[in-house]
């Protein structure tokens, strides 16, 4: 007797948004998973249905309160592997603690090394994520990793707009850029980077920005918004060197302590363009910002991988006719 496994969709509190966009791209319903709290913060989750056999997919960022999510999240692994999923597929939109990839000083912990450890240890089966701060984070788990790039999202914007015309890509500092040469090869535009030690104490100068931005529309680009501090100093570099038109783009919209509505203030800031990886509250809502959303991204993603078929077409442009998204 042949019995075939189900697709089945889950969110958690983190984004439940963007896990309910995903389902609706699959043209599924949502998971039901009931989702309480202690009055001393313990976190309770219990899966409400059946999924005895099924190939399960949560879609949970380990965002905002990044403890209470990745908790979220282990707890929300071992309650899907004791009610006898088939497989546990976590599709994590941001990798919270990705930054903590390496070890910088002596006695640092490398807690995204950490983290993939106890994602594993608590019986998961695959991993799909969206631009990793590094690339080698995928060297850190010994189970399936899905790298999905949201460059040709992010690019789409530009070409559906018609702003490719004398663009040119930057990266705030030179660890980003080879981010900015592979945007900038996406939209078929020169790129250069922003050196940071001049750029803070002269931003005029024009030794501030390695390559030519007088007269062009400037895209910034970077795979995270924290602070927002290094997309001022850059942005205030770029207009002092005669860019017209500055977009500060990037994946993830961490925006720490309201940093959307201060890069939003800031005159040198024409354009904020992100995804929603991350939920944006309203107070980082604004009329310069610009969201897109990477859930018919992760559908796509989730819908290949359950028929086990290739994921290497999604990882180019959205140009290219065979890419549907």
């Amino acid at each position: 007797m042949t019995v075939s496994s189900e697709l089945k969709i889950f969110g958690l509190s983190t984004n439940h948004e963007l896990a309910k966009k995903v389902a609706e791209g699959l043209r599924l319903p949502l998971g039901q998973i009931e989702q309480t709290t202690f009055a001393d913060g313990e976190i309770y989750e219990r899966i409400l249905e059946s999924i005895r056999g099924d190939d399960v997919f949560l879609v949970a960022p380990i965002a905002s309160e990044a403890n209470d999510s990745f908790m979220e999240i282990m707890i929300a692994v071992d309650a899907l592997r004791r009610s006898s999923a088939g497989t546990i597929n976590l599709v994590i939109p941001y990798f919270g603690y990705g930054r903590q990839d390496r070890k910088a000083k002596s006695r640092e912990p490398i807690t995204a090394k950490m983290v993939a450890s106890l994602l594993e240890m608590n019986g998961i089966d695959r991993v799909a994520s969206i631009d990793f701060h590094a690339d080698q984070l995928q060297g850190f788990f010994n189970k399936p990793v899905d790298h999905l790039l949201a460059a040709p999202l992010l690019s789409s914007y530009f070409y559906t707009r018609n702003f490719t015309d004398n663009l040119v890509v930057v990266s705030p500092d030179h660890t980003g850029a080879g981010r900015a040469r592979k945007f900038a090869d996406l939209l078929d535009a020169p790129w250069g980077v922003i050196n940071d030690m001049v750029a803070r104490t002269n931003p005029a100068s024009p030794d501030a920005i390695v390559g030519d931005v007088d007269g062009r529309r400037a895209i910034i680009i970077d795979d995270i918004i924290d602070s927002g501090e290094r997309m001022q100093l850059t942005a205030n570099a770029l207009k002092a060197n005669g860019a017209t038109e500055v977009f500060t783009v990037a994946t993830h919209a961490v925006f720490s302590n309201e940093a959307g509505r201060r890069l939003a203030e800031d005159e040198n800031i024409d354009h904020i363009v992100v995804t929603d990886t991350i939920p944006i509250s309203d107070a980082n809502t604004t009329a310069k910002l610009t969201v897109l959303s990477v859930a018919p991204l992760l559908s796509e993603a989730i819908k290949r991988i359950y028929n086990d078929e290739p994921l290497d077409t999604l990882l180019k442009s959205l140009n290219n006719p065979e890419v549907k998204l």
